[in-house]
């Protein structure tokens, strides 16, 4: 078990089934890796998750722990989350990868919003300074990956309108960012977004993505 994991895993099968949107995965972190959103710092800790919604269901696809700087992934490198419980912080997955630390919080965004296709958790200090406690915020007391985190996104889903503008802040740990859509390609789009009216670079928000599906909404509105 990773030391950053902090719940409890049963593995329900080493086989994991075919994951129909592996490109559009990796596609889309070829970019967070590009702007360093996704990666490994200088201590050698990998940062950074992204999944997907299997189906209608709330089980989703999500990438393994301490995979976050491999540059391609393959299904053996990311879980099938299938069930998991808040209260007993404990999950039960698919596959050989064992599942990201934060997969109770992607958990909660899909369990809070039904049409949430797919999460992204980065890192992105400026954006994070930025917005912090003036964008959907959550408590400063609860920490990565633990079931206070979970409650506390279901809960910021009740009290604020998380839903529309699709990404909020983590207080309680520093630079993290999540940001969720329809498909990966709205989710980036929405990062970009903010990342742009933070001042950051136009030429790192122009990235073209090649399985776009949809067009992001209200482009203009910020997060502010």
């Amino acid at each position: 078990m990773s030391d950053y994991v902090k719940f409890t895993c049963e593995r329900a099968t080493a086989e994991i089934a075919p994951i129909s949107q592996l490109a559009e995965l990796n596609a889309c972190r070829r970019k967070l890796l590009e702007l360093r959103l996704i990666g490994v710092d200088s201590s050698g800790i990998s940062f950074g998750n992204v999944s997907i919604r299997d189906g209608a269901t709330n089980n989703f696809y999500i990438t393994g722990s301490a995979t976050s700087g491999v540059p391609e992934l393959t299904a053996t490198d990311c879980a099938r989350v299938v069930a998991y419980d808040f209260e007993r912080n404990w999950l039960q997955y698919e596959g050989t990868a064992l599942p990201s630390s934060e997969s109770l919080t992607h958990a909660a965004i899909y369990e809070s919003d039904p049409m949430a296709g797919a999460v992204i958790h980065c890192h992105d200090s400026k954006l994070w300074a930025t917005f912090l406690n003036q964008a959907p915020t959550t408590s400063k007391k609860a920490e990565y990956g633990t079931p206070e985190m979970a409650y506390e996104i279901v809960r910021l889903f009740q009290v604020r309108d998380v839903q529309r503008r699709k990404i909020f802040i983590m207080a309680g740990h520093e630079g993290g960012i999540v940001a969720f859509g329809r498909d990966l390609q709205e989710a980036f789009a929405v990062l970009m977004r903010e990342r742009t009216s933070c001042h950051v670079e136009r030429s790192e928000t122009s990235l073209d993505f090649p399985s776009s599906r949809h067009e992001i909404r209200d482009s203009s509105r910020s997060m502010s």
